[in-house]
């Protein structure tokens, strides 16, 4: 019985409130803007469930990406915005599976439940990602600009933030969630400016826009988790 307590009381009231408002934001939007894409909206609600658990530095976060980013993927390639698509079936998922075991290999304590937060990244870590993320920025400009993307400046901006956000994430970084509120930020304006020729779309953007709160969220708990995590990381030392 306390098990199963414990289990419904794993989330705090305000996760509870931020998830519940979240989703609620959500589907007022499809039923006002679309009511036709089910695989969006379905899509939304997974997206915004695995950055609360994400939040959590929940391994269950990852896969639940994983799930999404195939789903976004297809959404994508409706609109044209093959950055996106290539962005996250061809970076954004695999590198959802890397950290996804890269999680599950660094337990906190051995609770499978939550990963054990690297606080300090060293400095080739942080120059490997400022390295990694230019050359494939460019690299991803040529190859969109040849498939005839649309909004090609904002998609291109949008591999950047994506692949800095996937490689932090997998370095278990607090600061995975400000790479991804970024990400957000950026999708708001690609799927706002798609709304503009089809207003089925607005429900995306605002759907990123639930996303980017969810992130800022996620920072702040993994900066709280980041200090209570520490005593016990002092005392195994």
């Amino acid at each position: 019985m306390k098990r199963f307590y414990d289990k419904l009381n794993y989330f705090s009231n305000g996760e509870k409130i931020l998830w519940t408002v979240s989703v609620a934001i959500i589907t007022v939007a499809f039923v006002e803007f679309d009511r036709a894409n089910w695989l969006s909206y379905i899509a939304s609600l997974i997206g915004v469930t695995s950055l609360l658990f994400a939040a959590k530095g929940n391994p269950f976060g990852m896969v639940l990406m994983i799930v999404f980013s195939a789903i976004y993927g297809y959404i994508s390639y409706t609109f044209a915005y093959y950055g996106e698509l290539i962005t996250y079936v061809g970076m954004t998922m695999p590198m959802s599976v890397w950290s996804l075991i890269q999680w599950l290999r660094h337990p906190y304590e051995g609770q499978r439940s939550q990963v054990t937060v690297n606080a300090k990244l060293s400095k080739r870590d942080w120059l490997l990602m400022a390295g990694l993320t230019a050359g494939v920025t460019v690299a991803f400009y040529f190859i969109l600009s040849a498939l005839g993307t649309a909004n090609i400046l904002p998609s291109t901006l949008s591999v950047a933030t994506s692949f800095a956000a996937v490689y932090l994430t997998g370095k278990r970084s607090p600061y995975y969630a400000v790479a991804y509120a970024l990400n957000d930020i950026v999708l708001i304006v690609l799927w706002v400016l798609a709304s503009i020729e089809d207003s089925g779309y607005i429900g995306v953007a605002i759907c990123f826009g639930a996303f980017l709160v969810n992130d800022i969220y996620g920072f702040i708990n993994w900066k709280r988790m980041e200090k209570a995590q520490k005593p016990s990381e002092s005392m195994n030392k």
